[in-house]
């Protein structure tokens, strides 16, 4: 049992622990001084430990999906390990908290037109370049207008589309005017396309350079291969806890899950699931496995026969079974979807909408009043969907024989999948990226006139709410909008939807994080290199 003196040099040793200024070596000696037995001190210094980041230490991230093709244009970003990268050299005007919530970046504030047609975004006064120059009004603007205009080749050209003017407030504030409301400007700022970078003295956007204001400075970049960067310390949010960063791309899994076991890097990105449970009893490995916005998809063409019925379309839907899905395919990394694609972690996710479950004998039923009994038809799909998708289809398709429905699993060639069977075969498997809210993925994918209308679906009450939710600012009001449309995608929708697919991702045990993992991307939003730290374990 301890004494006054002896608490109050524990009290002392858990501040110096939280403050990362003691290693574990002295404080387990002081503990053990103080009268703590081993276990006793273990825990206290893991509770201590944990609770306040420390710095030092260079980090390596083993990252899957490089190509040497990549470069600093933010408008030609596609490949994961660049968007890592990204978020690791450069900064945008807003960012995804951990808890999935809107944080601020290089906008310390917003605000908006009661329309929301105009909104204005104050710069933070600390955020200043690898440079050395502070960030400006100037410089935002070039940046968005990098992926403006006729002559943008930017991948982001559409989301700006609706921006008629963005203006220089002379306060160090600028302003978006927009042609039609839109609530979630703020949340689209977060795109990893939309990094800040310098203007030049014509107001182009100085992306060459590879400049930045993010957490960590660019020193070397062999794109696709490898990059080096170290602390900014002018950087203007908390963080930035490593010295340095070794960024290494290893677009085997094997490769990337070899390196993690031997130490040669400290966490990777996107783990093999069939090799999941092998890694989870290595004592020395944490698996991160994050619920995510990401989502597989199983789009029906709405005007082709048979799809063109709502009746063909829900006993697809009850046709499959997707928690034997989950449980064989992803081995359990997955959340169960409800075939409207609003993922739980997105903002106003409409809870309590009934579940729906694998019922082939309702199914039948349905097909019986469509005329459509004994149902054949064809489900395309390749192996670069993800891994695991054709096995997905096959199983599926076995559900589904209970119903009287034979489905045609076509293994399509992997080249080409998404320019010639998607938005063309009439039944196909998709693989989403994470979407920040749901506006955006709707917009995207279900909006009438969407050019990626992937089931080319038309219900008019559906792109009234969309239009409405777009410019509503009272958030329970926008809440309720979308459950009626999350209730009309799933009953009348042409796609069915199994599960929202889990980030899963790995760390040496001595990789330490926050509470919360953001579920924009892997890695923790992409941005554990600036979020996550040391510790002695």
């Amino acid at each position: 049992m301890t004494d006054i003196k002896d608490q109050i040099l524990l009290d002392r040793l858990a501040d110096a622990a939280r403050e990362g200024k003691i290693s574990r070596r002295s404080f387990m000696h002081y503990a053990a001084a103080a009268g703590l037995t081993t276990t006793a001190a273990t825990g206290l210094w893991t509770g201590a430990a944990k609770a306040q980041p420390a710095k030092g230490g260079t980090f390596r991230l083993g990252m899957h999906d490089g190509n040497t093709s990549d470069s600093h244009d933010p408008g030609t970003y596609v490949t994961f390990s660049m968007i890592q990268v990204a978020h690791t050299y450069r900064s945008y005007l807003t960012l995804i908290e951990p808890d999935g919530s809107l944080g601020p970046d290089v906008a310390s504030e917003w605000s908006a037109s009661p329309d929301a047609k105009e909104w204005t975004f104050k710069i933070n006064e600390n955020a200043t370049f690898h440079s050395g120059n502070k960030v400006t009004a100037k410089d935002v603007i070039a940046s968005m207008n990098h992926h403006r205009g006729d002559d943008t080749t930017s991948a982001a050209k559409a989301l700006l589309s609706d921006v008629q003017d963005i203006t220089d407030n002379g306060d160090n504030s600028v302003t978006f005017v927009l042609g039609t409301g839109n609530a979630d400007l703020p949340w689209l700022m977060t795109d990893y396309h939309l990094a800040i970078v310098p203007a030049n003295e014509d107001g182009t956007a100085n992306w060459q350079s590879g400049d930045g204001c993010g957490p960590y400075k660019m020193e070397e970049a062999e794109f696709g291969v490898r990059y080096s960067l170290t602390r900014h310390e002018g950087w203007h949010l908390e963080g930035a806890y490593f010295d340095d960063l070794q960024l290494i791309v290893l677009n085997d899994p094997n490769a990337r899950q070899t390196a993690l076991v031997t130490g040669d890097v400290d966490a990777v990105t996107q783990l093999e699931l069939k090799t999941l449970a092998l890694l989870q009893r290595d004592p020395n490995i944490e698996i991160d496995d994050v619920p995510s916005a990401a989502a597989i998809t199983m789009p029906m063409l709405c005007d082709t026969a048979p799809f063109d019925n709502v009746d063909v379309r829900n006993a697809l839907k009850l046709s499959m079974n997707r928690d034997e899905l989950i449980e064989k395919i992803t081995f359990g990394a997955a959340t169960k979807a409800n075939d409207f694609h609003h993922s739980p972690a997105m903002p106003y996710f409409p809870e309590g909408i009934e579940q729906r479950e694998y019922d082939p004998d309702q199914a039948k039923s349905l097909l019986k009043k469509a005329g459509a009994e004994d149902l054949t038809v064809n489900l395309s799909v390749a192996d670069s969907v993800f891994s695991g998708a054709v096995d997905m289809c096959v199983l599926y398709a076995e559900h589904a024989k209970a119903a009287g429905i034979t489905i045609n699993v076509n293994r399509e060639p992997n080249d080409g999948y998404y320019s010639d069977v998607w938005l063309k075969k009439p039944w196909c498997a998709v693989q989403w990226g994470a979407r920040p809210t749901p506006d955006v993925m709707y917009s995207l994918a279900y909006k009438d006139d969407a050019a990626w209308n992937e089931s080319r679906w038309q219900n008019e009450r559906f792109n009234e709410l969309l239009l409405q939710s777009k410019a509503e600012l009272d958030d329970e009001l926008r809440a309720e909008m979308y459950r009626e449309m999350a209730i009309l995608a799933k009953d009348d929708g042409g796609t069915v939807i199994p599960f929202f697919p889990n980030f899963v991702y790995a760390r040496r045990k001595n990789v330490q994080h926050g509470e919360n993992l953001a579920p924009s991307w892997q890695m923790d939003g992409a941005r554990a290199c600036s979020r996550w730290w040391f510790a002695d374990v």
